[in-house]
């Protein structure tokens, strides 16, 4: 073999072999370290599925609220209705109310009313008779002696006076005077306690506690 047909060949040092061990070590590792395109779609779609999950979640959520809130709304609605159907039904019962009250005033006046006539009727039934009996009276002859019969009136008038609970007030001369029945028409010289009736001008008449006229009376100054 000559020299030019000779191969050249290079030998590497132990300093090279090492250090192209450690690249092609650093390379394996940053292959293995790097994801594939599997595993990086893998956890995309890991992701996707988590946020639809939370979305789906959210929107049952607001679902049961959203039908709380409409049951409530049923609930309030059912029970403004009741309320309304309430009110209705005591305004239209008052105005029943109203109407028979009305009615019971106007059947209680006319009860009134009638009772008021039937008691007029009959006492002017009672007292004709009496104003009759004046008549004949007044009648009679000049000269004729009217007392008895004038007499007689005035009992009839006094009995029905009396049937009606009416008394007469007449006080007695030196009674102490009232002002509640007595109407004092002026002082006079008496022998009579000054201050006190001297004579009744003009009975009056009370019906039980209540006075209907007051007895007009004079009233003595004592003595001068």
């Amino acid at each position: 073999m000559s020299d030019d047909d000779a191969v050249d060949v290079e030998v590497e040092s132990p300093d090279d072999a090492a250090a192209d061990a450690a690249s092609a070590n650093g390379t394996a590792e940053a292959a293995a370290e790097e994801p594939s395109d599997e595993s990086g779609e893998a956890s995309g779609d890991a992701r996707d599925e988590a946020l639809a999950a939370a979305v789906a979640e959210h929107d049952e959520a607001l679902a049961r609220e959203v039908a709380a809130l409409e049951a409530d709304l049923a609930e309030t609605r059912a029970e403004l209705l009741e309320a309304e159907e309430e009110v209705e039904e005591l305004t239209s019962k008052l105005a029943r109310v109203k109407a028979d009250f009305s009615n019971y005033k106007q059947r209680a006046k006319r009860k009134q009313d009638e009772i008021r006539e039937r008691a007029s009727e009959a006492l002017v039934e009672r007292i004709t008779p009496v104003r009759n009996d004046l008549l004949r009276a007044l009648d009679q002859e000049e000269g004729s002696d009217l007392r008895p019969g004038v007499e007689s009136t005035l009992e009839k008038f006094d009995d029905v006076l009396a049937d009606e609970g009416v008394e007469p007030i007449a006080p007695d001369p030196g009674e102490e005077v009232d002002p509640a029945r007595h109407q004092v028409m002026l002082r006079v010289e008496s022998d009579q306690p000054e201050g006190t009736v001297h004579e009744v001008y003009e009975p009056g008449y009370e019906m039980g506690d209540r006075v209907v006229s007051e007895a007009k009376v004079t009233v003595s100054a004592g003595d001068e």
